[in-house]
């Protein structure tokens, strides 16, 4: 795995530390994510609210990690939401992130961290905010004081060749130097290099490290 990292970091002329891998533990259990926290990971990403709560008392001595929402929130978990991670990386409308400032307000916590999540495809089972409500979006995000909006993040169509996917990170990097925003999430197991090649700083990688999930 970090041979990978840091083979795509080298071929565009990038840093390592430009680079953030967030190891996805969803559907493991506490314990994969404890090991992976003494192997030295230290950014984690789970899909669901109910199940990351579940999880948390056994993760109550990682002290040093940090947790990030990365798959779909509804709106009336953004109390837990707020409550349970260090970041929200699927932020898609402004009902949502007013829901999650308020969370934060009441909570008395400290600035959560959100990133927009954008619709690049065509995909109705793809989620996220459409490029052309962004400006409304960021500027709805930024006068909520109870968030810091960081960068985008998207979800590609699935596709074995990291090149069918790879002009929707281009067009991600894009919106993020348009709209000033520094965070791109994008690229996973199969994808990641070309992710970093565009300029990805956070990568979502769980497969490559942690094998298969079993089914539901």
């Amino acid at each position: 795995m970090e041979e990978r990292i840091q083979s795509a970091v080298k071929r565009v002329g990038r840093q390592r530390s430009d680079v953030t891998l967030i190891a996805v533990t969803k559907k493991f259990p506490a314990e994969v994510t404890c090991q992976a926290y003494e192997l030295g990971l230290r950014y984690f990403g789970e899909n669901y609210v109910q199940e990351f709560e579940a999880k948390l008392p056994a993760l109550a001595g990682l002290t040093a990690a940090e947790f990030h929402l990365i798959g779909h929130l509804q709106s009336n978990k953004a109390g837990s939401a707020a409550r349970l991670f260090h970041a929200v990386e699927t932020v898609e409308s402004v009902k949502l992130a007013r829901r999650l400032d308020q969370a934060v307000r009441d909570q008395t916590r400290r600035a959560l961290e959100v990133m927009i999540e954008v619709k690049l495809s065509e995909e109705e089972a793809k989620a996220g905010a459409a490029p052309e409500a962004l400006p409304g979006l960021i500027e709805a995000i930024r006068a909520c004081p109870n968030l810091r909006l960081t960068g985008l993040m998207t979800m590609p169509p699935w596709s074995d060749d990291p090149e069918h996917t790879r002009p929707y990170f281009r067009r991600l990097a894009a919106l993020a130097r348009t709209c000033g925003l520094t965070k791109l999430s994008m690229g996973m197991s199969h994808d990641f290099e070309a992710a970093i090649e565009e300029g990805a700083t956070h990568i979502r990688v769980g497969t490559a490290l942690f094998g298969p999930r079993k089914k539901d």
